[in-house]
């Protein structure tokens, strides 16, 4: 399976990964986070994945977050809530998303990128 990120055009991380990406010479696919939202489905199956606490898939800097006084809201609300919420709004959702196999990273972090594709 080629590797697919999710992504926001406009993002400064997203643009760096998607660098990254090209200058390694890794063959991608692209989906728009923002026209494309993760589903609900999606988002339980990453999370499994992933073994990451629902909170490290919200875009905390990002306005719709700050908008809706997530902070405290991620602390409270049920998981399944939150997937709702994170379902409805791309750009809630913290980018880019890696998907590779079983393996989903959230944000670009390089050195986890790195190790992704040393398998």
């Amino acid at each position: 399976m080629k590797p697919i990120i999710l992504c926001y055009p406009k993002c400064g991380t997203c643009q760096k990964a998607e660098k990254w990406l090209k200058a390694n010479s890794i063959e991608h696919g692209f989906r728009p986070i923002k026209e494309e939202n993760p589903t609900k489905e999606e988002l339980k199956s990453w999370l499994k994945k992933s073994k990451l606490p629902v909170s490290r898939f919200f875009n905390t800097s990002g306005l719709p977050y700050r908008e809706l006084n997530m902070k405290d809201k991620v602390k409270t609300l049920p998981e399944e809530e939150l997937i709702e919420i994170l379902s409805t709004n791309g750009l809630m959702v913290k980018r880019p998303i890696l998907l590779t196999g079983d393996t989903i990273l959230v944000g670009f972090k390089e050195e986890e990128w790195k190790q992704a594709f040393k398998k």
